[in-house]
């Protein structure tokens, strides 16, 4: 019987499948960078001038470029960088830090300092194509601008891994400030490459990401995706973007498992509104404001028609019934679930890095 480990927060959880049960199991692919030419590409920074170092995203290879840029200072006997980060990653991203850094929150709305370096890993996303810096600065900053990308998305479905005009609109939005950015291409293993620039130019670090993450592997009835990584699956609208990456790849009347632990809830004020009865799917077709997470809940109720979804998670079964989904206790429910349902001689495709890859 294989054992397979999938990303369920901060641990992993074991999904024990018969091998006449497993179609395949995919993860995400690349070389990894060696240190020496982490440590190359980072000398490029201009390490003389103080540098705040905003971290948008936490995961391993964040940790692992912050780690490699204060070795760097240490040697040249230049500032650490100051670390800022939002309240509700702090703790985790403070407990990766090299010693002797200090680490403060990040909330500042006025981010025209021209000593900010943002710093994020790369990911797809529905509305965007690319979850890249640009796009978590609109996200995060530009309640207006949200409204005009949002608009502007290809219809009602996600598509990640395209180059829609929202995406042109984020590189708009962060034109207007005078910052840096690091945008960091990784898989499970670790980094595959980074680029260091002004967030506007750092987007063009999709086509590496195109280059390894896309792969053909036809429709199929049955998927159990996990994202990959703690922070794609902190909270509901975040993992759903992994769902996003894999809907091309389920058949008509297929079915999706997604595993992701959301400790952090729900992540989007336009599902909880919904939740809420607050918000309604008709409201969601021509907004006048702009509601975070709008574009997840359009997604959600369009693929829907198209194949049926369970979540795996700690979120009260509640929400999971009123969003339509089957809610499961735990990973091994799963698999019961699906011969149950599917009869025992059902095939299944497992993603293992659902954040980082994208399935047609």
């Amino acid at each position: 019987m294989p054992e397979i480990w999938l990303n369920y927060g901060i641990t992993d959880v074991v999904l024990d499948i018969r091998a006449e049960n497993l179609e395949q199991k995919i993860d995400s692919e690349g070389k990894i960078l060696e240190d020496s030419v982490i440590n190359e590409k980072l000398n490029t920074l201009d390490l003389s001038k103080p540098m705040e170092l905003v971290v948008l995203h936490n995961s391993k290879s964040v940790q692992k470029i912050i780690s490699s840029l204060f070795t760097l200072c240490e040697q040249k006997s230049k500032p650490f960088p100051k670390i800022l980060t939002d309240k509700k990653i702090l703790n985790l991203v403070k407990a990766g830090l090299p010693e002797g850094s200090s680490i403060n929150e990040f909330d500042d709305v006025e981010i025209s300092n021209s000593n900010l370096v943002f710093m994020a890993e790369m990911e797809f996303d529905g509305l965007f194509g690319y979850e890249t810096i640009s796009t978590r600065l609109i996200k995060k900053f530009g309640q207006e601008s949200m409204l005009s990308a949002y608009a502007k998305r290809q219809g009602n479905l996600p598509t990640p891994g395209q180059y829609p005009e929202s995406l042109d609109e984020a590189k708009k939005f962060t034109n207007n400030f005078e910052i840096q950015g690091i945008e960091i291409i990784a898989n499970s293993k670790g980094i595959i490459d980074f680029t260091i620039g002004h967030p506007s130019e750092t987007l063009s670090a999709t086509k590496i990401m195109e280059s390894y993450s896309i792969k053909d592997i036809g429709q199929h009835k049955t998927m159990i995706i996990s994202t990959g990584k703690d922070a794609s699956n902190d909270n509901l609208g975040r993992s759903l973007s992994s769902l996003w990456n894999c809907s091309n790849a389920i058949k008509k009347d297929g079915l999706a498992i997604l595993v992701a632990e959301c400790k952090g809830g729900l992540g989007s004020d336009a599902i909880q509104q919904y939740i809420e009865d607050r918000l309604t799917l008709e409201q969601l077709q021509n907004p006048t404001k702009y509601i975070s997470g709008m574009e997840d809940l359009l997604f959600l109720s369009e693929v829907q028609k198209n194949f049926q979804i369970s979540l795996v998670s700690i979120l009260p079964e509640f929400y999971a019934k009123k969003l339509n989904m089957i809610s499961l206790q735990g990973i091994k429910y799963s698999l019961d679930y699906i011969l149950k349902t599917q009869g025992a001689r059902q095939k299944v495709i497992v993603v293992s890095d659902g954040a980082r890859l994208l399935l047609r």
